[in-house]
């Protein structure tokens, strides 16, 4: 490996730490937040990308592994690794955040803390992705909603505090039930291993010798943990309004890469470390899955602010995450994790034109939008784009993964397939709807259009950006999954689901 003797994981998460100190202490003028800010996320994003390159793709286990005694007496190491699976979500999430900085170049009101909490919510995300320790993986973890809260208080909508508030209870909540789970695997592995550890790899590997009702309870509680964070039905509550309220660049990270710490820790931490749990409750997963897609996608219908929508779609879009995870099979959850990285290129498509239209035309509400592409022609297209590729049109990196959890699912369930499949057809209803009330047809009377002019270059660059990797993963999927498969195939032999 060209990086074997690079700390590249700890260099990842400390050079968006320095560069948020450096915001706070140095970032005095707008320009120069933004600026240190940008410098210091397209370094993350450079260092993913060679992550990505010198991965060895096939080889068993975690790569790029530091780990370092930290509190010796309780068994907490600083402990950081990489497999098949984290590997794509560390490098969407260097992605997302240099793009969604770049998107915010003319946020005015408090730069430079906005800036900051940008960057400190990127060091927790990838802490989560590469941490192998429970007690890292959860000081990361609450590092990640510290951030979030402030985004969405201070440079949230009228409502801002309702769903800061809210936001913090259920993930809170959620953060409390998973903290119990991973005390109560702490000491029930102890025993068996002769040593205290919180090692993620340790306990998992002796968590064959768990008693099996102890796994069905640990299970549930991670199940609950995580469920709230994707969100899955009926823990959904709070996405719409932290959403709706928050700035366009915290929905953008809210729902591209803070949903997905909810799958990962499902797939990273409950499948292999309780594999007799998930099994139990694999009908109950497809259950709630097939909800969440049927909710999700029916309630879009109803929606009046575009916003609002594309937060309820995204709950119809991660059921079909949980229903991959939910079949168990190494195809469905490869297919999970793909939709995953899918979901989080298209959905930063779909938020940040959300933004654009409230920031352009002054209103995201679709029944007074109208005729808008002849004034606005890229935002059109990078809107069409997203809701195409958000509703599965072949090409694009949506499709794919749809397509393969949808292909694992009838080799689990047959034909309970056509309960989740039945949401193709009203996604696309939609999010065609949509389209056709805001970008077309003719131009709209009810609000003021004069001023409405297209997207800026700052706004340009990362839709453009996001567009082309939406087409080039659908084009050529497998140079993700061919990361993911060998480490689903080792999750799926756990579960004994081949």
């Amino acid at each position: 490996m060209m990086l074997e003797n690079v700390p590249i994981l700890s260099l990842l998460i400390l050079i968006p730490l320095i560069g948020s100190i450096l915001v706070f202490a140095l970032g005095n003028t707008r320009k120069a937040a933004a600026s240190i800010a940008l410098v210091f996320s397209a370094i993350p994003l450079a260092l993913s990308i060679f992550l990505l390159l010198d991965f060895h793709i096939g080889a068993i286990g975690y790569q790029f592994i530091e780990k370092y005694t930290w509190i010796e007496s309780y068994g907490i190491a600083y402990h950081l690794g990489v497999d098949g699976i984290s590997v794509p979500m560390v490098f969407l999430t260097a992605l997302l955040c240099f793009l969604a900085i770049l998107f915010s170049w003319d946020v005015e009101h408090r730069t430079k803390e906005y800036m900051g909490l940008m960057l400190v919510l990127e060091v927790g995300v990838l802490g989560v992705f590469t941490a192998l320790d429970y007690f890292l993986f959860y000081v990361f973890w609450e590092v990640v909603l510290i951030p979030m809260y402030f985004l969405i208080a201070i440079w949230g909508g009228p409502r801002r505090a309702y769903a800061s508030i809210k936001f913090f209870i259920y993930t809170h909540v959620a953060s409390l039930a998973m903290l119990i789970t991973i005390m109560a695997l702490y000491f029930e592995a102890k025993p068996i291993l002769g040593y205290a550890t919180f090692s993620i790899v340790d306990i998992a590997s002796v968590s064959g010798n768990f008693n099996y009702l102890f796994q069905v309870g640990a299970f549930a509680a991670l199940f609950f943990a995580f469920g709230v964070k994707m969100p899955v039905v009926p823990f959904h509550t709070w996405l719409p309004d932290a959403h709706v309220e928050a700035p366009t660049a915290g929905s953008v990270l809210l729902a591209g890469l803070l949903l997905k710490m909810g799958s990962y820790g499902i797939i990273r931490i409950a499948l292999p470390t309780l594999p007799d749990g998930a099994n139990a409750l694999m009908p109950l997963m497809l259950a709630i899955a097939i909800l969440s897609i049927l909710y999700g996608s029916l309630v879009c219908l109803a929606q009046r602010d575009l916003k609002k929508m594309v937060a309820f779609s995204s709950i119809s879009h991660m059921g079909i995450v949980l229903l991959g995870i939910s079949t168990g099979s190494q195809l469905g959850i490869a297919a999970a994790v793909l939709q995953m990285f899918a979901h989080g290129l298209i959905t930063a498509v779909l938020f940040m034109m959300c933004g654009v239209v409230q920031h352009k035309v002054g209103t995201r509400e679709i029944p007074l939008l109208g005729g808008l592409a002849p004034k606005m022609p890229l935002a059109a297209t990078f809107m069409t784009i997203g809701f195409l590729a958000s509703l599965g049109l072949p090409g694009m990196i949506g499709f794919v993964a749809e397509f393969s959890v949808f292909i694992a699912t009838f080799d689990a369930y047959a034909w309970i397939l056509m309960l989740p499949i039945a949401s193709v057809a009203i996604t696309a209803g939609y999010y065609l709807w949509a389209l056709q009330r805001t970008m077309f047809g003719p131009l709209t009377e009810k609000i003021d259009t004069s001023h409405a002019h297209d997207v800026n270059w700052y706004e340009a660059v990362p839709l453009a950006i996001l567009a082309i990797l939406i087409v080039f993963f659908g084009m050529f999927p497998g140079v993700v999954m061919d990361y993911i498969t060998p480490s689903a195939n080792i999750i799926s032999a756990i579960l004994g689901v081949g």
